[in-house]
């Protein structure tokens, strides 16, 4: 029901923000973190694992995770690697997601779904990780937060008041085109109000719109990822964790895409807080 979805997001988001702003890199990275065991639990789920497999692979996730942590003392570089390396292979799930269902039958492997849930996660993780370590990174992070989740609004009222064609119905009968579209422009005008009030610096603002389409772009791919595992372990949600949205998995499927992709565009392009944001943030 809406109204569940809203309570719990007024409550999740909070809290996020608080974390956000308020650990430390180090705490952020432990914070994030547990999200992303409660994530890997349900992935684990959705790959068939019995409870005894699921705590394994939650318990090796947790290994590669904090493995990043401590290498990257040696090498600065590590994380920014790792989201790399998410976001490229994010290039392939497209063209997976594109074809299915005609390779149905690669994603009924357990080995895949498990390497897929490796390479969804853990550069996620790093990559928030990553931006929110940046001077004004937590504006960062809320900002490529904010995008996916105008994206996720955006996209939810547009598709129930003008979809009309769908997305793509052998993944996700539920999306629409128009909900796509409608998603994609929310987070277009989010993004030109907060340039046109200095916020991103030095930044053009066709720089700034570019980034928000490939943040946004990525999340709508996290989202049709997630859905075509389900579609394949034969489940309407990942959990029940999150009364009204499933569960956190079903949360943060587009964040998994979207955060690495930002994490990369926002790094090279070297775009931090600027005006009356970074002077408020920094």
């Amino acid at each position: 029901m809406l109204w569940m979805r809203v309570a719990t997001g007024l409550v999740l988001a909070p809290l996020f923000v608080l974390g956000l702003f308020g650990l430390s890199p180090a705490g952020f990275s432990v914070f994030i973190g547990v999200f992303l065991l409660l994530s890997a639990w349900e992935w684990g789920g959705l790959c068939g694992f019995s409870r005894g497999g699921k705590v394994v692979w939650t318990a090796a996730l947790a290994v590669i995770a904090t493995s990043i942590f401590v290498l990257e003392r040696a090498l600065p570089e590590l994380r920014l690697l790792v989201s790399g390396g998410g976001a490229a292979l994010w290039l392939l799930a497209a063209v997976l997601i594109f074809t299915f269902p005609r390779g149905r039958g690669v994603w009924t492997r357990v080995s895949v779904r498990t390497a897929v849930g490796i390479v969804t996660m853990i550069p996620a993780w790093s990559a928030l990780t990553l931006l929110q370590a940046r001077a004004g990174g937590p504006w960062l992070v809320l900002w490529t937060m904010v995008m996916v989740w105008g994206a996720d609004i955006g996209a939810y009222f547009a598709g129930h008041a003008y979809g009309r064609h769908k997305l793509m119905p052998a993944v996700s009968p539920g999306k629409t085109l128009e909900g796509a579209a409608g998603g994609l422009m929310l987070a277009l005008i989010v993004s030109v109000l907060l340039a046109a009030l200095g916020t991103f610096g030095s930044a053009s603002v066709t720089i700034v719109l570019l980034v928000t389409a490939l943040i946004v772009l990525a999340s709508v791919f996290g989202d049709l990822l997630e859905s075509l595992v389900k579609r394949v372990a034969g489940v309407k949600d990942s959990g029940s964790l999150l009364p009204g949205h499933g569960g956190v998995l079903d949360r943060v499927d587009g964040v998994l895409a979207a955060a690495p992709v930002s994490a990369v565009a926002l790094t090279l392009l070297d775009i931090v807080p600027g005006g009356w944001m970074g002077r408020v943030l920094w």
